[in-house]
């Protein structure tokens, strides 16, 4: 059996990650202890609620180090809304805060307006969307067995925007409005998207990242 580790620090929804990866097959540690993170074979970075916090709950517990250190060593890994977010260099919710810097770019505001003028409602929260940009299009081992489009689960305030648009693996239109659904760079994936709540298509990729090697 394929064993799988989240990251344990305290934010939002460790156990409904753990359960979808149960039922995919996986055997789960829920973890936040630094040895049993850096032996992990694939390591997940769950996440709801404010950034700030959540990266005050991994430098409490000692653990952005480690991070940095279970990355560089090309094992696979993903963070899962909140958890994506913090991969990336800052945030500006509720002031300027610094991520884990894994990705190069920053998170930002979902404007509560469109370019035409008419109001935004914000927080995205429901099903939409989700569109693979054509260059990762039926030849990344996450999303290999998705359609081109498919429908996903979103909560969130706040969007990662890229330095590098070529770490963009998937968006999807909000209202008008690109936000960025998942990334990929190198062995380190990321979803805004919560694929343990979007059904099949969602229990798909977590299937696939369960099957990946370093």
């Amino acid at each position: 059996m394929n064993k799988i580790t989240v990251i344990d620090y305290g934010m939002g929804n460790v156990f409904s990650v753990a359960r979808a990866f149960e039922h995919c097959g996986a055997e789960v540690l829920l973890t936040d202890k630094p040895s049993e993170i850096l032996s992990a074979s694939h390591l997940v970075l769950p996440g709801v609620g404010a950034f700030a916090d959540g990266m005050q709950e991994l430098r409490k517990r000692s653990l952005t180090s480690v991070i940095l250190e279970y990355v560089s060593s090309n094992k696979p890994f993903i963070g899962i809304c909140l958890g994506m977010q913090m991969l990336f260099d800052a945030t500006e919710e509720f002031g300027i805060h610094e991520g884990l810097g894994i990705i190069k770019g920053n998170v930002v505001a979902i404007p509560v307006n469109g370019n035409d003028g008419r109001s935004r409602k914000v927080p995205h929260i429901g099903w939409n969307k989700v569109m693979v940009k054509s260059s990762f299009q039926g030849n990344d081992p996450v999303f290999k067995s998705l359609d081109h489009s498919f429908y996903s689960y979103f909560v969130h305030s706040y969007t990662a925007i890229p330095s590098d648009e070529k770490t963009i693996l998937a968006d999807c239109d909000y209202q008008g409005f690109a936000v960025t659904a998942a990334v990929k760079q190198n062995n380190v994936y990321g979803c805004q998207f919560h694929p343990e709540k979007s059904g099949e298509t969602g229990l798909s990729i977590i299937r696939n990242f369960i099957s990946l090697t370093a």
